[in-house]
């Protein structure tokens, strides 16, 4: 018998198929669920209509509005070229309205975001219950601004004595204070609804920093002597936390650009307290009806939000601090810097 034939074959006389290596072979082809690309566009049709209906085309009609006089109308009556923009140049009122943005984003921002981190930092630091705490400080930000408005000007902030924050001052003998008829007592009204309002959503956002920390970095803290207190939040927490402070900085920034429900229900005709939204609001629905004015203001107010935050990120950024860290050099011969 020849050496060719030396090898047993297989049941039924047919040699058994060589055998192929792992890895060697073709994958098989995914074939798409029959009827998953029909539930996909059945899914995502309603909400590409809606967001082309209720978002692109007033988006593009308002850019094309903002060239023209549209008094009363949303038709394009006359063409004024870059007149309604030339108008905010030299409008008091709109700049006074930005002044106004400024000095309730000087209190909002930095205040909301010391509150947030405080409340992230102990509701992270507690042993127990941290579902029931994040969960009861989250609360608040499922009420509506309006109805967190009208609480505050008619329990806490009614400038009647017998309103809750009057009934408090008056405990200590102090007389009862018109709290939306004067300054600087409507700030404290505007900023502390606002701030009840905002605070436990960005309290979110800094716990889930908090939580990303690698637990590590505090062990090895502790073995070079920074156990707890300041020094640990200084040299540990606070650069870990960057990117999300980066983060809820811009949303902030954003949000008091947005600032309108508050403004409108507790100082709807004071002049001193009207922010850039409120402003235009009262020229595209106003007397005047001015719509093409109005797209215009709207334009110039989202390119001052668009340069706000682009400034912030420039010096801020979003990257954590072990990111930010430059690679090195390397010198002659070989030898890195």
């Amino acid at each position: 018998m020849s050496s060719s034939t030396a090898s047993a074959p297989g049941r039924g006389g047919t040699s058994p198929a060589p055998s192929r290596p792992p890895g060697s072979g073709t994958r098989p082809r995914a074939t798409a669920v029959k009827g998953s690309r029909l539930a996909f566009w059945v899914f995502v049709t309603p909400f590409l209509v809606g967001l082309v209906l209720f978002t692109v085309v007033p988006i593009v009609w308002s850019t094309g509005l903002s060239f023209f006089e549209a008094r009363g109308t949303l038709t394009p009556t006359r063409f004024v070229g870059l007149g309604n923009f030339a108008h905010f140049l030299t409008d008091d009122a709109f700049t006074n309205s930005l002044v106004t943005f400024f000095v309730y984003a000087l209190f909002i921002v930095p205040v909301t975001m010391a509150v947030s981190l405080g409340l992230a930092v102990l509701v992270n630091g507690l042993p127990r219950f941290q579902a029931f705490y994040r969960s009861a400080l989250f609360l608040p930000v499922a009420c509506s601004y309006v109805v967190g408005s009208l609480v505050w000007k008619l329990a806490l902030f009614s400038g009647l004595p017998s309103g809750v924050a009057n009934s408090a001052l008056g405990v200590f003998g102090i007389a009862p204070v018109s709290w939306l008829g004067s300054s600087p007592y409507w700030w404290i009204v505007l900023v502390t609804v606002r701030l009840w309002l905002q605070v436990g959503f960005y309290m979110v956002l800094f716990l889930a920093g908090l939580q990303r920390i690698p637990p590590v970095l505090y062990e090895a803290a502790m073995l070079d002597g920074v156990s707890a207190g300041f020094r640990r939040f200084r040299y540990i927490t606070w650069p870990q936390l960057r990117p999300t402070v980066a983060a809820v900085l811009l949303l902030l920034l954003v949000a008091a650009f947005q600032a309108f429900d508050e403004f409108i229900n507790l100082v709807p005709t004071n002049p001193s307290t009207r922010p850039p939204l409120v402003y235009l609001y009262n020229v595209a629905l106003g007397a005047q009806r001015d719509f093409g004015l109005g797209s215009a203001g709207a334009l110039i107010l989202t390119a001052i939000m668009v340069v706000v935050a682009l400034l912030q990120t420039k010096f801020f950024g979003f990257s954590a601090a072990e990111d930010r860290t430059k690679a090195p050099r390397r010198r002659r011969g070989g030898v890195s810097a």
